[in-house]
């Protein structure tokens, strides 16, 4: 592959992202809001440049093959804080997606797309959208731009809903944890996979626990490898009795199913920033 582009190249999940997808390709172009993201990589270069500018977009996508979509703001806000990074942005990528020939769209989805679904329904890629949040909308939104884009304009996209890519360090972790291992693999197998069309998948580890099916995306090849349930025991002593009526306790979308709209779901939920320093 001769070009990538990586979006949200400054944050968490960016960061344990940029040195493997390098190596996929002879150039890869890193992209955020940030002055600079340390040390390059082989082949990377880095680019500042606005989500919700389109004509930045469709300069920073000029020759690329494909684009991995992780720009966004990463927590619950009010919709007006939403709107250019996660709706405009979205839309932004896609049609410079469109406009540049790039054959596909790898994008940073969420279970929020799906957060008011209860846990104990075991739902697969098929389940309708019912997010729990602002944030959980414009996942809905820019999956069904993705799926648009496909039916209309032939750009393929892999639509990855993210449970929980950080350090397991609360009960329902243990059943939604994502490795960084096992998201790089997950990345790289949105990226090389010869024919993808429209396709959503779960991004989760090998948990016994798993709230989710992807059944549905086994064509990918993605067969994860780590397993939470090691941290189990002690999340759950830490944690002590649940309250069953909680909608953070009983939907997929944890913490972002209770909090009130506008309101941020990351402030309650103990996230370790172990981004990766270069």
């Amino acid at each position: 592959m001769k070009k990538l582009v990586l979006t949200g190249a400054a944050g968490r999940l960016g960061s344990y992202l940029r040195e493997p997808l390098s190596k996929m390709c002879d150039e890869l172009v890193s992209t955020d809001l940030a002055e600079d993201v340390g040390t390059l990589y082989d082949g990377e270069s880095y680019v500042k440049a606005d989500l919700a500018d389109l004509d930045a977009m469709v300069s920073v996508l000029e020759g690329a093959d494909m684009v991995v979509h992780f720009g966004a703001y990463g927590d619950e806000a009010p919709f007006e804080q939403l709107l250019g990074p996660n709706f405009i942005g979205a839309y932004n990528i896609w049609e410079a997606a469109y406009r540049n020939g790039v054959r596909r769209v790898v994008y940073a989805s969420s279970i929020h797309a799906v957060g008011m679904h209860k846990k104990t329904d075991f739902i697969g890629t098929d389940a309708p959208h019912r997010p729990d949040t602002f944030y959980g909308l414009a996942k809905c939104f820019a999956e069904d731009l993705a799926s648009m884009y496909w039916d209309k304009r032939q750009v393929e996209s892999v639509c990855m809903r993210i449970l929980s890519c950080a350090q397991v360090s609360n009960p329902r972790a243990v059943g939604t944890w994502l490795s960084y291992d096992d998201l790089i693999q997950l990345v790289q197998r949105s990226i090389d996979t010869p024919v993808t069309g429209f396709t959503v998948v779960y991004g989760v580890s090998n948990n016994d626990r798993a709230t989710v099916d992807n059944s549905n995306a086994s064509f990918l090849g993605y067969r994860p490898k780590d397993n939470a349930e090691q941290h189990a025991e002690q999340m759950f002593a830490e944690a002590g009795s649940l309250d069953h009526q909680d909608p953070g306790n009983m939907c997929q979308g944890g913490p972002f199913a209770s909090v009130e709209l506008g309101n941020s779901g990351v402030a309650t939920m103990n996230i370790i920033d172990d981004t990766k320093k270069t």
